[in-house]
């Protein structure tokens, strides 16, 4: 398990999100439609249309 520090925030997406994105793609993703930064830190999780696979942008 990794540790995650004090203060963290947890960012979810809600609905699916296409696993073919690379880290690249969902980090724009994070700039364009939560108009946050992918650098702060915090955890950016993305699950696949079957709920199987998830990514964490951290």
């Amino acid at each position: 398990m990794i540790p995650v520090p004090n203060g963290v925030k947890v960012w979810l997406a809600t609905g699916y999100t296409d696993m073919r994105k690379g880290f690249p793609g969902l980090s724009l993703m994070v700039q364009e439609t939560l108009k946050r930064d992918p650098h702060t830190g915090h955890l950016f999780c993305f699950r696949g249309r079957q709920g199987g696979l998830i990514k964490v942008i951290w």
